[in-house]
């Protein structure tokens, strides 16, 4: 399914690098343990995290993750958002907690 797709029915706000919401996502992965996400995500995962700091774009990165959910309403740090723009990171927002965000785009992937 395309971002823009999970974006607009998740009803999720576009916080950096909006250009990147025509890329394809192949699930998602809830973790807000680094380590985690490096060793069990996938590529094209999308991430749900609660975490804010500058280190989850650099796991996105190197995991090539269609993007990251920021979970309820945490604001990304300033670091972070200059960091994903640079590094072409897509982060996204939603008010809704880490339970109910991966519930809902688990039924929205058919996963």
């Amino acid at each position: 399914m395309k971002l823009k797709d999970v974006v607009d029915k998740l009803e999720l706000k576009v916080l950096t690098c909006e250009d990147k919401v025509g890329a394809e996502v192949s699930g998602g992965y809830t973790s807000d343990l680094l380590s985690d996400v490096m060793a069990n995500s996938k590529e094209g995962n999308l991430w749900i995290t609660l975490q804010t700091h500058q280190n989850i774009v650099a796991v996105a990165k190197l995991k090539d993750l269609s993007g990251i959910v920021l979970v309820n309403e945490r604001q990304p740090d300033v670091d972070t958002v200059q960091k994903a723009t640079a590094e072409g990171v897509l982060l996204l927002q939603t008010s809704e907690p880490a339970f109910v965000i991966s519930g809902k785009l688990y039924q929205l992937l058919g996963a």
